[in-house]
């Protein structure tokens, strides 16, 4: 069993920052990738980033240059670090991860981008 804590969620205006942690129960030494999901009011859940366990990093097409994923195995930890942010980036961003072919969700963190 894996649990995901995500943090680092809030209201920020466009152009601006946030770091989003994600902090899982367990080493996430061997995990075999962890990623950012997000999912917008009437849309699907969508990739943003992953990192694999060789540390292969997959950006979607959307936040390519401006988000950057990395991972912390001494905190059992991955970030997801924003920049630049636009309102479409608005949306509840979730943690998942693939331990031993078990898919592992977080509880999901708001992140709103307004003026």
């Amino acid at each position: 069993q894996v649990q995901l804590v995500e943090s680092g969620g809030g209201l920020v205006q466009p152009g601006g920052s946030l770091r989003l942690s994600c902090l899982a129960s367990r080493s996430i030494f061997s995990f075999n990738h962890m990623g950012w999901y997000r999912q917008a009011p009437g849309k699907q859940r969508a990739l943003v980033a992953t990192i694999a366990s060789g540390s292969v990093i997959t950006y979607a097409d959307s936040v390519k240059g401006r988000f950057t994923i990395s991972r912390d195995n001494s905190k059992n930890t991955v970030y997801l670090q924003m920049n630049s942010l636009k309102p479409e980036d608005t949306a509840v961003y979730y943690c998942a991860s693939m331990f031993r072919s078990e898919l592992y969700w977080g509880q999901g963190t708001q992140v709103t981008v307004s003026s």
